[in-house]
This record gives C-alpha cells, structure tokens and sequence, in this order.
C-alpha cells in the first residue's frame, strides 16, 4: 500500500496535517461516546429498539440539518463553520453527564442530536474543503488518509471508549468526547490555507449563486444538486453510492446486541466489534486506492466489490462460535465500508465544482444518513420480535437487493473501457 507517500504528505502539508488531526481527535471523541451511550441505554432500559433509537437520532438529526449545512458551507468562509461548529459541541457534549436513570435518558438522546446537527455542519465542510487544502495530484492520497480518519478512531476509540467506560466509568468517556472538540476547534484555526477557492463577480464566467438562507435555500440547496447529476449516469451513481450501502448499515445496531447480550462481554464487547468495524474502514480505503485505481470505471467496480464484501461478511456473522470469529467478520464487512466511502467521495471531490462542492457533499450525507436512520430503526424493531441471527439475515438480504439495483443502473459505466 506503500505508507510512505501518505507520510511524506502530512509532513509536508501543514494545512493537510492539521485537518487530518482536527478529525482523528473529533472521530476518537465520538466512538469514546457512542460506545458509552449504546452501554447505557441497553443498561437502562434493556431493549434493543432503544439502543437502535441512539443511532437514529444521531443519524437523523444528520439528514435533517444537511441541507442548511449544505447552503452554509458555500455561502460562509468554512474554516469558521468548522470551528463553530467544534465550539458549540463542547457543553453539548458534557449534557451526556445528566442521563443517570431511564427517566433522565431522554438528555442523552437530545445531546446526541445536538452533536449530529454539529457534525451535519462540519463534516460535508471538511469533504469540500479538501481539494483547497492540498494540490490537484495530492487530492487522492490525501481522501484516502481523510476518509481513513473514521476508521483509524472508530477502532481506536471504539476499543479505548469500551474499555474505559467499563473501568473508569462512562462519564469518563463523555468527558473525553467534550475535550475532543476543542482541540479539533484549535487545530482548525491553525490552518492558514484557504478553505475555499475566490469566487467570480456575478457575470464573470464560472459564476454560481453560493446558496439562499432559509427554507427556500434548503430547497435550491437540492435542486442544484439535481440538475448537476441529471443526464451524467457516472455522477448519479456516486451520489447513490453511500446511499446504497446506507440500507444494510442498520446492522450495525447488532453489534452492540451481539458484544453485550450474544457473547455476554458487556461494554467492553462493544467495543472490540466496533473496534473491528474501524479497522476494516480504516485499511478498506488503502486496499482500493492500490486495487482498483482512481478511473471512472475502477470506482465503479471498487463500489460494487465492496458491496459484495459487507453482504457476504455479514451473512456470516450469525455464524460466529466467539466474539473473536464475530470481529473477523465485522471486519471484512467494512473493509468493503471504508472502501466504498473513500471511491465515492473521491469521485465526487474531483467532479464537483467548489461553488456548490459543499451542497454537493450535504446531498450526499443527508442521503445517506436518512436511509441509515430507516435502517437502524427497522433493525432495532425486528431485534425486538426476532433473534439476532435472523434480523441480520433480513438487513443484510435487503442491501443485497440494494447493491443489486445499483449495479445495474451503473452497468453502463462498469462496461465501458476508459
């Protein structure tokens, strides 16, 4: 995979580096959390559907202010948005400390949307700000380390949050993920680069509308991105790439069914499998960055295998005899996750124009994390009425069925040679 090009480019992209960091301390800070909150809930309340309901909210309240995020990030400078968005997640976060009985949970479920609206800001900012932060022939090594942030933290503070909400208590861990943000804030403000490229005066050609406020902008905010997909089957289908995977991702509530109540290992088994999932996301995007190539048909394939790679993992997992067989599996699934994230928004990054880049990313986002929100809901109500084993039979067959429209309507693409 040759590590030593990913290297050499942190170390000489000090913009790069610090964005790079500002994401590994926030993602860390997140799984430190979510770990925690999917302990509590299921201690508190002992349902699975009210453990599936912290990944809805956060992947809700996601969907639900991408379209404001997507206006904000091309009409206002994104450095400040990002750091805003950092800064307000501080206090946000510490709200977490307040849910101490099934009748004060309902402060953790309103902190976690809090923290989704944040990320809904930040997260599409960073995606559209990369191509500014770094040269045109560093843009692909450099969304291979970005996207490989999530996977790098969710095993890492998957497994280090498991650990320490089972040793240090979970309110530990919740003041870890404050502290998160504002050291993500602090390493954003460093960054002397620009976050955007000038815009043209209005006439000039290139010229686009950076995006109206309000509901109307949310609107237009859709529209444009649209019309920028009509007519192209190759943008189309990165668009529905994420998408695509989103309608099987509602197994992931399962994980933390399968670490505390199938294998009986408590918080802790939480996070060894979600853990697992990070690293299959984090080694997922260097796999296909060397495998299939940066062409418009070698994305296309790369997104097809991986969905191949999270059905077939997944279909598996049932079937694991120890939570160490389990974590394999969870882990082959995502490196199919990671690499279908990173070819995506490779492929988007590199086709978007910077005036609506950020619409452009939202509409991706928002996409994506209203149909995982569909999923983990549905997961969460079959685990209330099914066993583990075929609840993730059902999810998994479903984003087969998914995976299988999607690469019929990008055949076109996968048949042709560049």
């Amino acid at each position: 995979m040759r590590l030593g090009r990913y290297l050499t480019l942190l170390r000489r992209n000090r913009a790069f580096a610090r964005l790079f960091g500002a994401q590994l301390v926030s993602f860390a800070g997140d799984w430190f959390a979510t770990v925690a909150l999917l302990g509590l809930a299921l201690e508190l309340t002992g349902s699975p559907s009210i453990a599936a309901l912290v990944l809805v909210v956060q992947t809700g309240a996601f969907a639900l202010a991408s379209p404001v995020a997507g206006v904000l990030a091309d009409r206002y400078d994104r450095r400040r948005l990002m750091v805003v968005a950092d800064i307000a997640r501080v206090p946000v976060a510490l709200a977490f400390l307040l849910a101490r009985s099934p009748d004060t949970l309902w402060i953790a479920f309103v902190a976690a949307a809090g923290l989704s609206l944040g990320a809904a800001i930040f997260e599409p900012t960073s995606s559209a700000s990369l191509p500014n932060l770094v040269e045109d022939e560093d843009l692909a090594d450099a969304n291979v380390l970005s996207s490989s942030t999530w996977g790098v933290m969710l095993a890492v503070g998957a497994a280090l949050g498991g650990v320490v909400a089972a040793t240090l208590g979970r309110d530990v861990a919740f003041m870890v993920n404050a502290a998160s943000f504002g050291f993500s804030a602090w390493l954003v403000v460093g960054i002397a680069r620009p976050f955007s490229r000038p815009r043209p005066a209005p006439g000039e050609t290139g010229h686009a509308e950076p995006g109206r406020a309000g509901l109307r902008g949310m609107v237009d905010s859709v529209r444009v991105v649209v019309r920028f997909a009509r007519g192209n089957r190759v943008l189309a289908a990165l668009l529905l790439s994420k998408t695509t995977f989103g309608v099987g991702t509602g197994v992931i509530v399962m994980l933390a069914i399968y670490g505390r109540e199938v294998f009986n290992a408590g918080d802790a088994g939480i996070g060894i499998l979600f853990a697992a999932r990070g690293l299959g996301a984090l080694i997922g995007p260097f796999l296909a960055r060397s495998i299939v190539g940066l062409s418009e048909r070698g994305l296309i394939l790369g997104i097809a295998g991986s969905f191949a790679a999270f059905a077939v993992c997944y279909g598996l997992l049932p079937f694991a005899p120890t939570l160490l067989i389990a974590a394999i599996a969870v882990f082959g699934g995502h490196l199919g996750g990671g690499a279908q994230w990173t070819l995506s928004s490779y492929g988007l990054q590199r086709a978007a124009p910077d005036a609506i880049r950020g619409r452009v990313f939202s509409f991706d986002y928002g996409l994506v994390t209203l149909m995982i929100t569909l999923s983990t809901l549905a997961a969460g109500l079959l685990a209330e009425r099914l066993t583990p084993a075929v609840t993730t039979w059902i999810i998994v067959g479903l984003a087969a069925v998914a995976a299988t429209g999607w690469i019929a309507f990008s055949a076109p693409v996968w048949r042709r040679r560049d």
